[in-house]
């Protein structure tokens, strides 16, 4: 998996024609301004199941309301192609999050100013709501991996997206114990997320 790519470019991939299923940009009932997009033909996707996962972990890391972030489900070539943009390593990947820069959004994401994830004090009313983000995610990279280790698409997609969404939130496996961290956060998440569509499902 990737680390985070901080860039403060705007993305420039637009949904295509023959591409309808996105969901947003919609304000989830927390207040968060979820935008999850299907932009591969691939394979299938649950966007509703993927945009129920990125509210678990935006509330469960008690992340503020008014937040916006993106998630992205792309093909291998899209993703090829920023990875080799922004981390100069050829060929596609399966999971990377572009944190927004913190210098172009002073009234926004703040992160090493208390708290894991944004936060904006004395937040302006009119103010446009803080952009977390984007994580970018491949089906078609991820399915081959989820075949090497034996798991389910659905369960490898679930990992990509909460491992992408955190970096969004500053954990990041640079150094051994972060790593070990981050797993274990990510696998908490997981777990409770499960249990939680096991409920709603009974």
């Amino acid at each position: 998996m990737l680390t985070n790519v901080r860039t403060s470019e705007p993305r420039d991939d637009e949904p295509r024609d023959d591409e309808p299923r996105d969901r947003g940009p919609e304000t989830m009932s927390d207040g968060h301004l979820l935008h999850v997009a299907d932009e591969q033909t691939d394979l299938p996707v649950d966007l509703e199941r993927y945009a129920r996962l990125v509210r678990h972990v935006l509330v469960a890391e008690q992340v503020p309301v008014d937040v916006e972030l993106s998630v992205l489900f792309v093909d291998e070539d899209t993703i090829a192609e920023y990875h080799e943009r922004f981390l100069g390593e050829p060929g596609p990947t399966d999971v990377m999050a572009f944190p927004i820069d913190d210098d172009l959004t002073p009234s926004g994401r703040h992160p090493d100013h208390g708290g894991r994830g944004p936060g904006a004090p004395d937040a302006i009313a009119d103010e446009p709501p803080p952009i977390l983000g984007d994580v970018m995610v491949c089906p078609a990279f991820a399915a081959r991996e989820a075949a090497q280790r034996g798991v389910e698409l659905v369960d490898e997609l679930s990992l990509l997206v909460v491992h992408g969404v955190l970096h969004l939130l500053n954990y990041d496996h640079h150094e051994p114990n972060d790593e070990l961290v981050m797993q274990r956060r990510q696998q908490e998440l997981l777990d409770a997320f499960a249990a939680s569509e096991r409920g709603t499902e009974a």
